[in-house]
């Protein structure tokens, strides 16, 4: 399953560089200092020029599972929300990335964006497993679609082949009735 709806709302998953996609919003995999070093901040940086980082600059840092927005500077999408996901190994992982997840859709809510598209937060080098991400992250999503207006689509963009293979996997299993 690589798209799922319901009531107006879908989530949906794609492989590609997120910095490239067309979406009123992308998320930033941020550390707390907000710096954009490498992975999809480096991205964002690259793509998006300087002034995301100056952004960034002055509303650091920021506790992990926060979330704060920038605009998008020279990318497609009009803002960055950029989410402090926690360092696999930190202590009460799963919590921080459910909150990170949460927090960054509550922004895109209160700013009434309609499209919101998330990488797999801190499975890069701050090393959380994948299918873990995969679950927490999709479970918060369909939770707060579920009772939230804003926003109508959540777009998980995932850079490999075996990110998007395992976020199919948990979509599919979240949604067993409506497998295609």
């Amino acid at each position: 399953m690589k798209e799922w709806v319901s009531r107006g709302k879908s989530i949906r998953l794609v492989q590609g560089n997120i910095a490239l996609l067309d979406s009123e919003a992308i998320v930033n995999a941020a550390n707390t200092s907000l710096i954009l070093g490498s992975g999809v901040a480096g991205a964002i940086r690259k793509y998006g020029g300087p002034s995301i980082q100056a952004e960034c600059s002055a509303l650091a840092p920021i506790k992990t599972g926060e979330a704060v927005i920038t605009g998008g500077g020279n990318l497609k999408a009009k803002y960055v929300i950029h989410a402090a996901g926690p360092v696999f190994g930190g202590g009460d992982e799963e919590k921080k990335l459910a909150s990170a997840t949460r927090n960054s859709l509550k922004i895109a809510r209160g700013r009434k964006i309609r499209s919101i598209a998330f990488p797999a937060i801190s499975t890069g080098i701050f090393g959380f497993p994948l299918q873990k991400c995969s679950e927490i992250m999709i479970r918060e999503t369909v939770e707060f679609l579920g009772i939230n207006d804003y926003p109508q689509e959540v777009i998980f963009c995932l850079f490999d082949e075996q990110a998007l293979a395992t976020f199919e996997k948990t979509l599919s299993a979240a949604f067993p009735q409506d497998r295609e």
